[in-house]
């Protein structure tokens, strides 16, 4: 007699592995607003962990945007953004965009991921080439395998090896598209996206930069990689996110006319997904708003982001090659960081280990990032914590 199959029991199999290795997400829940100060499963404590790097999640004009389209424009959009689902307030916001990274257009989408994945298949078919970076973002991995392309990957920020990758794939290829994160979301470092640049101009190669971790801070105004390496002209894509600086949620691809049309006719993310409420597009126009008249809270970040990393290796930490608000704490082993993250929040402290597989195995570590929002006193309970914590287990003496 046949076994008759249990089609969900891999679910709690697959599951209870990953718990036993210690490798399973636990929800940590928020009463209140994202802020540099927040109460997190019930317990006052500094966050260390948001991508909230501006503090606009709170500020006044985006709250007061928010509430003001909610009762002009209603609670929401009614539709994808094709047919019946795209309102003045998103027209409004694309200009905006294009304005603020001083490209031709812009196409708003629901989320960063929604771009790559997106996007990313729709520009490369079989014949064609993707050239990536080995430590690119797991959206844009997903993005890529969408993909029938032959795949290029090249050793992280490694230009020697994107030339020989270009090189191989130059060979063959109809179209070659380079694609790399702007900053690198587990070590804080920069891409080399001048040199990114140049070696796919020499290739005849289409350029596409992830500046998620990138706008609101680095660049004049906080406008991002590109802008930071005065290479806009020569970066066919730039896609990015209103969920990290700029303290909304959505995403975005900006470039020229042609790329903004090609994408809004082709890319299934934006066709068929229905678009954003009109308070979420109207704090999304605030905080452009508020990065284009008050400088000083990208000034505040990059202050505080060079004390607490000062004060981190005056300590002892290896903080590894960050060159961002970006701020790991190296720790090696899994185990450790993820008890120096238990301890951390034991001292009123919010900062999540990164650990295997997310890095590799002796690689973990705990993952800071700075908030524009954090007083001089918040980081100095911090480091408190850090030396207090680092000390008890043997990480600096």
């Amino acid at each position: 007699m046949r076994t008759k199959r249990d089609p969900t029991a891999f679910l709690r199999q697959e599951y209870e592995a990953l718990a036993a290795q210690a490798l399973d997400w636990k929800i940590h829940v928020l009463t209140g607003p994202s802020a540099p100060r927040s109460v997190v499963d019930g317990k006052d404590v500094v966050v260390l962990c948001s991508n909230n790097y501006l503090n606009l999640t709170n500020h006044p004009k985006l709250k007061r945007a928010a509430a003001q389209a909610a009762r002009s424009h209603g609670a929401g959009s009614g539709s994808v953004r094709p047919i019946a689902g795209t309102m003045d307030l998103h027209e409004e916001l694309e200009r905006r965009i294009a304005r603020f990274k001083r490209r031709e257009a812009a196409l708003f989408y629901v989320s960063g991921f929604a771009v790559n994945a997106g996007l990313i298949p729709q520009l490369v078919e079989d014949g064609d080439a993707i050239v990536t970076d080995e430590l690119n973002h797991g959206s844009i991995i997903d993005g890529v395998r969408l993909t029938k392309a032959q795949r290029y990957i090249y050793k992280h920020n490694d230009t020697a090896d994107l030339e020989r990758c270009l090189r191989e794939a130059d060979a063959s290829a109809r179209r070659i598209l380079v694609i790399s994160d702007g900053v690198f979301s587990m070590d804080g470092d920069i891409a080399p996206v001048d040199q990114i640049a140049r070696l796919s101009e020499e290739y005849g190669a289409m350029v596409y930069i992830d500046d998620s971790h990138g706008e609101g801070v680095l660049g004049e105004g906080g406008r991002g990689v590109a802008n930071h390496f005065h290479v806009e002209e020569k970066i066919h894509v730039e896609m990015g996110t209103f969920s990290k600086a700029l303290g909304v949620v959505g995403g975005y691809a900006a470039g020229s006319d042609d790329l903004r049309q090609f994408a809004l006719n082709k890319s299934r993310t934006w066709l068929l997904s229905g678009s954003h409420p009109p308070a979420t597009v109207a704090s999304c126009i605030a905080a452009i708003d508020v990065l284009e008249t008050e400088p000083k809270w990208v000034e505040r970040l990059w202050r505080n982001t060079r004390y607490f990393k000062k004060e981190l290796v005056s300590m002892g930490f290896d903080i590894g090659k960050s060159e961002t608000p970006i701020t790991p704490v190296m720790l090696g082993e899994s185990a450790i960081a993820k008890r120096f993250s238990e301890r951390l929040f034991e001292e009123s402290v919010f900062a999540l280990p990164i650990v295997f597989p997310m890095v590799a195995r002796d690689k973990a570590r705990i993952r800071n990032i700075i908030n524009a929002g954090l007083s001089r006193k918040d980081l100095d309970f911090a480091l408190a914590a850090y030396e207090k914590v680092g000390k008890e287990l043997n990480v600096i003496v």
